[in-house]
């Protein structure tokens, strides 16, 4: 599907809430340094899968697994695999934005705390590069003991972004980012995952068609946890290969 290699493969993967099967047999490739989006109606799984990617359904009662994803070739779900480790390459952004009630700069400088980090020049390195990268630091360069709250939505969400690769992962998975903003900050977002797809591979969950066009290189329509039709973003919303996908771009169901 894609001259790029892949960085996420899953095969033939299952997941079930107890004896409630919510993901059937997905298998897909994730091409590195792309925006992939996942869209579908609610409940269909798109959540589950995303969060599947760093193992956070593992906190949730009666999940149970089968097959793999691989991370790079690595399969996550393997009993030797460290969670601090592949939470620190699979980073995560959620709907609204997670700020702590610390510093802007005690913010992003968290994760590399807790891996170890805690030389006050590199931490000061890390934070200006991650601050840097989503387009905030020119901001609050001169407020970084400031309150993260105090900061508008949008520049929030940014923060959230910066604190997400300050360990420099390999993957960020974003659950409908923009839900809590407003349209402008939206398009922000939407810019800056394309940025950084340069750098690294992302994965955004969205109810909203139009993001999924205008952010993603590929896109993924799941309908009650199956694949439906996965391919190249422009392709599947001009010229779907199911009559299913075609009646979901196109507000026919929903």
């Amino acid at each position: 599907m894609s001259s790029k290699p892949a960085k996420i493969e899953l095969n033939n993967f299952n997941l079930y809430y107890g004896e409630h099967q919510v993901l059937k047999g997905i298998s897909a490739i994730i091409a590195a340094n792309s925006v992939t989006a996942i869209i579908g109606p609610s409940g269909c799984g798109k959540s589950t899968l995303l969060r599947s990617i760093n193992r956070m359904n593992d906190l949730i009662d009666g999940v149970r697994i089968t097959g793999e994803i691989l991370l790079d070739g690595k399969n996550i779900y393997e009993p030797d695999v460290d969670l601090i480790w592949l939470r620190a390459r699979i980073g995560m952004v959620f709907q609204r934005p997670v700020a702590f009630p610390l510093s802007i700069f005690d913010n992003v400088a968290a994760a590399p705390r807790v891996r170890g980090i805690v030389n006050k020049d590199h931490l000061a390195r890390i934070v200006k590069k991650s601050l840097q990268a989503v387009g905030l630091w020119s901001d609050v360069q001169h407020c970084l003991n400031q309150s993260a709250l105090s900061l508008a939505l949008g520049d929030q969400q940014k923060l959230c972004i910066a604190r997400a690769i300050a360990t420099q992962p390999d993957v960020l998975l974003f659950d409908e980012p923009c839900s809590a903003l407003d349209p402008i900050s939206t398009h922000v977002i939407e810019d800056l995952m394309r940025a950084l797809s340069k750098r690294f591979t992302i994965i955004i969950v969205t109810h909203n068609m139009q993001q999924a066009a205008r952010a993603s290189h590929y896109t993924m329509f799941l309908l009650d946890g199956n694949i439906v039709e996965y391919g190249p973003t422009r392709e599947l919303f001009t010229n779907p290969k199911d009559i299913r996908t075609e009646n979901y771009v196109t507000g026919k169901i929903g």
